[in-house]
């Protein structure tokens, strides 16, 4: 198969990382342990320690990384010129086959890539096991961090001991970008993903994955998606939504009144889950 093949994960970004991990945890999710990040600020660079660090809330497809700035003297990879727009979500990332298979289509497409970035991270452990990938390094967009990555180490990412959820979370299921020019960033996205446009219901464009969806929105439609949300700049990575097993149970359990009903169904709002909506599907 060509092209971007899931909806692989989306990225909430914050200052204060011990805030938006125990956020989380309150909406029910099992987080991974915190990891340290390093890498190469550019192709042949030495590898170095970078500022900033994660943890997952792992799912049975797809997964929510939060990532934090944790020591601001050290380089942060340019998460510091996102989070001076807004705290919330600015990384949107693609799961592919083939690494190569997709450098060469991008290429083709008239995207300027430099080469495939083979990436390792530990899992929980320093000297454990390390997670590999491959990621396209595509330069920062208007929207965000737009990623596709090739996954050589599922089995160490998607441990059966960090799937069960406490709000029966299985599924990263779309995301809304809202955008002041919707066919332009939705042209940009068909483009990088390989993946055909459709008309969404509310305005504007749907991009559909074989597992996940894009939904790409004028600014006048996100009161009706997303009733209360509000951009604090353009374009503004809106929310996203994940599906539950036991048709939303475990949620209103948890969290109550706080949840707010919304089309397709239930939101907590972008200042419970590190500013960016989270609607919660059956």
């Amino acid at each position: 198969m060509s092209g971007a093949e899931s909806l692989d994960h989306v990225g909430l970004c914050t200052r204060d990382g011990p805030a938006l991990w125990a956020a989380y945890e309150a909406l029910g999710f099992q987080l991974t342990p915190l990891a340290r990040q390093s890498g190469r600020r550019a192709p042949g660079a030495p590898v170095e320690p970078f500022g900033t660090g994660n943890r997952c809330a792992m799912l049975r497809q797809g997964y929510l990384e939060l990532l934090a700035i944790l020591d601001p003297a050290l380089f942060d990879n340019r998460l510091g010129a996102f989070l001076d727009r807004y705290a919330g979500m600015h990384i949107l990332a693609f799961g592919i086959g083939g690494a190569e298979a997709e450098l060469a289509r991008l290429r083709r497409a008239g995207i300027d890539l430099p080469g495939v970035a083979h990436l390792e991270r530990p899992v929980d452990d320093p000297e454990g096991p390390r997670a590999r990938f491959s990621r396209l390094p595509l330069p920062d967009a208007p929207e965000g961090r737009l990623q596709l990555i090739e996954h050589h180490t599922p089995e160490l990412l998607w441990q059966p001991r960090w799937l069960e959820h406490p709000n029966h979370a299985v599924a990263l299921e779309s995301a809304i970008l809202v955008a002041p020019a919707p066919a332009e960033s939705a042209a940009a996205l068909a483009r990088l993903t390989g993946q055909v446009l459709t008309p969404d219901p509310a305005g504007g464009y749907a991009l559909a994955l074989p597992r996940g969806l894009i939904r790409i929105l004028p600014p006048a439609a996100l009161g009706a998606v997303l009733p209360g949300v509000t951009a604090p700049d353009l374009p503004f990575l809106a929310g996203y939504a994940v599906r539950t097993d036991d048709g939303n149970a475990a949620v209103r359990a948890l969290l109550g009144g706080r949840l707010r009903p919304v089309p397709g169904g239930l939101m907590a709002p972008p200042e419970l889950a590190g500013g960016a909506a989270l609607v919660f599907t059956e």
